[in-house]
Parts: structure tokens; C-alpha cells; sequence
């Protein structure tokens, strides 16, 4: 077994001139997470540090810089799960959170696993983190954009998964102990309907780890990826005896075959290898194992 860390920054069609932001992001990402994981930090930790860095990264659609829904307003969604025991916490449709996976990893440590709303907002504050404004998450990308479709010009479809569209970020680690952690953080689709929720906070469909087996972070079309239930699809794939990679591109072979949807994930089994697979013109990704020299960073 080797302890290892993957990230994505989204699987979508990333314009030219936002491929190295994409790559910077998941490599920044990808850096901060490794250095918990090889000072013997917990796969949760590092899985939870490095999406902080991609919602904090305004080219990336999670946190500041995300797509704004019909009405003008930033919603976010997160999820995070450990494999050992199969705990998991999650936020969906929250406002004003600067970093929704750790409230979502906050969510892990009660008694619940899903809170939405205001009501996650709420149970954010008790928690001790501070709101942030409207403003403060809005980059001038995404408002142009959606000025553009409140006039019409351009159909939702046409930019869900264009330059401008973004997608789910995610992580999937396993640590020293053996113990695996994912997790996911994004701001949905351009213009989506008020309250959507896609399938990046649901457990099984977004997002699952199991130590006996491995972890999967998924990214693309949310009401496709729920309909197959891909996460747990893809984990469950590594039982059947699969290698971590070629489970990868079954899985998303069949998120194609079923409904044909469009997406991508990340993955890590239970000995640390890495998998990766994704059916969209890119998907940023980043990944390390302790037996590599250095990181490997592509789109």
C-alpha cells in the first residue's frame, strides 16, 4: 500500500486560455493536500485542504468564482466521506460560505449527513464560521454569463459544460492508516433553477469511500451521474476485481451507455493506486503517490 492524493478541477471544456489557471489550481491543491498526507496527516485533512484551495481559486467553479444560478445568486453544494467507518457530511444550496467542505466535513462530525439551505448556513455560524457576501464569491466571468442567458442569447445547455460552464471540484486520498477520504465542492450549473441540487453532495452518486475497496470523487452532468449512482458504481467495480483505472473508465462508460451522460471521476483503491477516467473534452486533474518523483498535472 502507498498513500496517495488525487484532484480534479472539473470535467468540462476548458478554453485556452483558462488551462494553466486550471492546472495551477489543481497542482496548488494537490501540493497542500500531499503535505499533510506525508507528515502522516488524515486523508479527511488533506482531502479537506486541498478543495479549500480550489474554492478559494476564482477560475475554478466552487467557492469564489462559481456559476451564478436564475436569480443571480451564488448556491454551493459539498460533500465529504471517510472510508472506515462510512461517515459523510454534506451541504447542498448554501449562500454567502466562502468554504462549503468544511462546513460539509463539520456536518461529518454530528449526528446528521445532509443539511441545505439557510439551515446550513445556520448550522455553519454555530459552527464558527463566518458568512461572506454575495460579492465577495461573484468574479466578472461568471456575471457576464449570466447577464448573457437572462437576455437569452444563449441556452443553458449550450454552456453547461462550455467555458464557462465549470463543474464540481473533488479530492480522494488514502492515508498511512490505509484510511481513504473524498470529497467534492461545487457551485452547479450556469442558471440552474433555484434549491437544484446536483450530485456532488450525495453519497453513493457524487461521492463514496469505503476502505475495504477504494474512493471516488465524480464531476459532470449531476442529474446523469445520480441516475447511475456512479460513485458507488465505480467503487463497487474494484470488488468485481477491477484495476483502479480500468473501473474508472467502465464506470463512465456506462454513465454513457446508461443515460448518456457526460462526466468524469477520480478514484483511489485500497493500495493506493490511481485512477482516473472522463468522457468530456478535459477534466484538470492532478495526482502523487509516495513512490513518484514528482506530481503529475494535465487536463
Amino acid at each position: 500500500m502507498r498513500v496517495s492524493l488525487i484532484v480534479h478541477g472539473g470535467a468540462w471544456d476548458i478554453p485556452p486560455d483558462l488551462i494553466e489557471a486550471h492546472k495551477s489550481a489543481c497542482q496548488a491543491a494537490l501540493l497542500e493536500g500531499w503535505e499533510i498526507l506525508s507528515s502522516e496527516g488524515h486523508a479527511l485533512e488533506a482531502v479537506e485542504a486541498a478543495i479549500r484551495v480550489m474554492e478559494d481559486d476564482p477560475a475554478l467553479n466552487a467557492g469564489t468564482g462559481a456559476v451564478l444560478n436564475a436569480e443571480g445568486q451564488i448556491e454551493l453544494d459539498a460533500g465529504i466521506m471517510e472510508g472506515a467507518g462510512l461517515e459523510a457530511g454534506a451541504v447542498a444550496a448554501v449562500q454567502n460560505i466562502r468554504n462549503p467542505i468544511s462546513v460539509a466535513r463539520k456536518v461529518l462530525e454530528s449526528e446528521y449527513v445532509l443539511i441545505v439551505g439557510e439551515d446550513a448556513v445556520l448550522f455553519a455560524g454555530t459552527a464558527g464560521m463566518e458568512r461572506c457576501s454575495r460579492e465577495e464569491l461573484v468574479v466578472d466571468r461568471e456575471l457576464k454569463l449570466w447577464k448573457t442567458l437572462r437576455r437569452g442569447v444563449a441556452s443553458r445547455s449550450q454552456v453547461s459544460h462550455g467555458p464557462t460552464g465549470g463543474d464540481t471540484v473533488g479530492a480522494v486520498a488514502i492515508d498511512h492508516r490505509r484510511d481513504i477520504a473524498v470529497g467534492n465542492s461545487t457551485g452547479g450549473r450556469a442558471f440552474k433553477h433555484p434549491g437544484r441540487v446536483g450530485d456532488s453532495p450525495l453519497v453513493g452518486c457524487g461521492l463514496y469511500a469505503d476502505n475495504t475497496l477504494g474512493g471516488a470523487a465524480c464531476t459532470g452532468e449531476g442529474e446523469a451521474i445520480i441516475r447511475v449512482v456512479l460513485a458507488k458504481t465505480a467503487v463497487d467495480l474494484l470488488k468485481r476485481g477491477s484495476p483502479v483505472r480500468e473501473a474508472a473508465a467502465l464506470a463512465v462508460e456506462m454513465l454513457r451507455e446508461k443515460v448518456n451522460g457526460r462526466g468524469g471521476l477520480i478514484m483511489v483503491d485500497c493500495n493506493g493506486n490511481v485512477g482516473y477516467s472522463f468522457n468530456t473534452p478535459a477534466m484538470a486533474h492532478a495526482y502523487m503517490s509516495e513512490d513518484q518523483d514528482e506530481p503529475v498535472i494535465g487536463v
